[in-house]
């Protein structure tokens, strides 16, 4: 008790829980993206509580990985030699999440631009057959690619572990408060999925060349990311005006 009162009123703490929040929300924006896109293609009475349990099993398990951070931290030592070039266990995660995500993308769009052509819908079929049991399984892989990386970096940020805790609850709750909104909007906006999609698969391809030891700033990633989803908004907003003026020269041609 004495430990957790003496970290309350150290302000240190508190920048490094402000900081550690900030950046669990920032590295929880791709997870959201994922579950968003997975989820939507679950019957709409299944989408939520799909989404719920993916998510706060993901809690647990960022908990129970929390419990095991001096074995985390060791991640990073090199377990393997291949063509000259040392990996360690925290590389070779990397690289499969980054594989896996590349393969989900490019099936998703894979299939999301046959589907466009074949006039079908896209909201609940898939390349296959999705059930919540899979959908629960493939978020859960894919946060614990995300877990670990994220716990690696908060282990450098700072040695509480009490700091680290609060930090992914707090996140994983900010994660379970957009994942209904950021669904609905993805699903009733089109042409988001694929933009969605594109940026899974370049943080698939990031995680693959940090895997490789090549470091990606991950600035330049989210940067990249806001400026295309804000050109994508502009042109949602110039289809719905052009859309609102032809219903409004059809009303007119109606009325005359």
């Amino acid at each position: 008790m004495d430990y957790l009162l003496a970290l309350a009123v150290d302000p240190a703490v508190w920048a490094a829980l402000v900081t550690l929040v900030v950046m669990e929300v920032v590295l929880g924006i791709d997870n959201l993206v994922f579950i968003s896109i997975l989820s939507n293609k679950l019957p709409p009475s299944q989408r939520v509580r799909t989404q719920r349990i993916g998510i706060a099993l993901a809690l647990v398990m960022r908990l129970a990985l929390l419990g095991t951070v001096a074995w985390i931290a060791h991640l990073t030592q090199p377990a393997l030699s291949l063509f000259g070039h040392a990996f360690a266990w925290r590389d070779l995660i990397l690289i499969g999440g980054g594989l896996f995500l590349v393969w989900k993308a490019t099936g998703e769009i894979h299939y999301h631009v046959a589907s466009n052509e074949e006039g079908r819908a896209t909201s609940t079929e898939g390349p296959t057959r999705l059930t919540p049991r899979s959908a629960i399984g493939q978020i859960l892989v894919l946060d614990l690619v995300f877990s670990v990386d994220s716990i690696i970096t908060a282990v450098g940020m700072t040695e509480h572990v009490a700091i680290m805790y609060v930090a992914v609850i707090v996140a994983v709750a900010a994660m379970m408060f957009a994942a209904g909104p950021l669904s609905r909007f993805i699903d009733r906006n089109p042409t988001i999925v694929m933009l969605a999609l594109s940026f899974l698969l370049v943080i698939g391809m990031t995680l693959i060349a940090e895997g490789f030891g090549t470091h990606v700033p991950k600035g330049y990633i989210y940067a990249a990311m806001a400026f295309s989803a804000f050109v994508e908004g502009m042109n949602m907003l110039a289809r719905r005006k052009k859309w609102k003026r032809e219903q409004q020269r059809e009303t007119h041609d109606c009325a005359s």
